[in-house]
């Protein structure tokens, strides 16, 4: 009960530390909510609980304690706005021994040959279109995941994420961000319950600015000419239970239900306050003898004010999955219905386990 104690106190001092953070940034950091694995994204990311795959190095550190391999690698490429933006994660987990594993994973958001004109304009007021080089603005980051089982409660698994973010935008500015995760999963009967802390004692961005090239423009346009700053990620929790039901001997079911607790204001979700909002989604899938699986996930529940009324939206999103042997395939079908910009994403990510019977032979 101590214990319980303990981590309520925790959880209560991170929620009251934010008052002290009031001036960062809503959505800082915001490529790190994508999310990962097609597996997820169909489900609506609602996985907290009952994830126990590579992708855990994302969604809960403490699921790469059930991989049921020595080693599992995952890759996902997806790309959005017509192509313009890509997103390309990477990652690896593997067991220790039978109380411990490893994991490490990277990721990276960005848009890439973006035209620079600033020297498009030679000083005798020609046209110079051999003058014109491209750079990119891309998002980094870097984790670094362990976890283990607990010797004292049964069912009980644990882990953590040590992160580290790099963001530039071409030559004009960079920073430099760390970060801590914590994930919590536990096992009871059919049940399991889960709870991911991102972010939990705050992600730190360090940014600096070259002004070289840009000073006269922001002169000439009466606009602020940027400063060496601070960019701080407040901690955002995500809390899950699932249960498993057993159909028949060739059929399995999985439902989950997640709720995300931000703590950087009022966003637009459910439930809301000055200083805390809660977004609940939920998913689930049936698998066929663990080797096709069909999926299903509703999130993104909004109110929307339209005059007179409030309009109820919600985003639902599908998948299949598919394993052969070491290999699984898995698709999503995202942002259906007009809920998002990027609509109707196609999402494929691939896993591959390797065994270490199967290396030595």
């Amino acid at each position: 009960m101590s214990g319980f104690k303990n981590i309520l106190l925790t959880f209560l001092l991170f929620v009251s530390a934010t008052q002290l953070f009031s001036q960062a940034p809503k959505y800082s950091n915001e490529f790190l909510s994508i999310g990962v694995g097609a597996r997820s994204l169909a489900m609506s990311n609602s996985t907290v609980a009952s994830v126990n795959d590579v992708t855990s190095t994302y969604w809960n550190p403490a699921g790469i304690m059930h991989i049921s391999n020595s080693m599992q690698l995952g890759v996902m490429h997806n790309e959005y706005f017509a192509g313009i933006a890509n997103y390309d994660y990477g990652a690896l987990a593997a067991r220790i021994d039978e109380k411990s594993a490893f994991g490490f994973s990277i990721y990276r958001f960005g848009v890439d040959n973006i035209p620079n004109t600033l020297e498009l304009i030679d000083n005798d007021g020609n046209l110079r279109y051999d003058r014109i080089r491209s750079f990119s603005v891309a998002d980094y980051a870097f984790m670094a995941s362990y976890a283990r089982k607990s010797s004292t409660y049964e069912g009980l698994f644990y882990g953590a994420n040590i992160k580290v973010i790099r963001r530039i935008a071409g030559d004009f500015a960079s920073a430099v961000g760390f970060g801590l995760d914590f994930g919590a999963q536990y096992f009871y009967n059919n049940w399991k319950f889960g709870i991911m802390g991102r972010d939990i004692t705050s992600t730190f961005n360090f940014w600096s600015f070259n002004n070289s090239q840009l000073e006269e423009v922001f002169l000439a346009t009466n606009n602020e000419i940027p400063e060496n700053s601070l960019e701080i990620t407040l901690p955002k929790f995500i809390l899950g239970a699932s249960r498993t039901f057993t159909i028949n001997d060739k059929f399995e079911a999985l439902a989950e239900i997640n709720a995300d607790l931000t703590t950087d204001g009022k966003r637009n979700v459910l439930i809301r306050t000055n200083s805390i909002s809660l977004d609940p989604h939920l998913g689930g899938e049936i698998n066929y003898k663990k080797l096709v699986f069909f999926r299903l996930g509703f999130g993104n529940f909004q109110s929307i004010p339209d005059f007179d009324k409030n309009d109820f939206t919600f985003q639902p999103n599908i998948g299949l999955g598919i394993k052969l042997n070491r290999l699984s395939l898995n698709y999503a079908l995202t942002d259906i219905g007009n809920q998002s910009i990027a609509l109707y994403s196609n999402v494929f990510s691939l896993q591959f386990a390797i065994d270490k019977n199967s290396v030595m032979n």
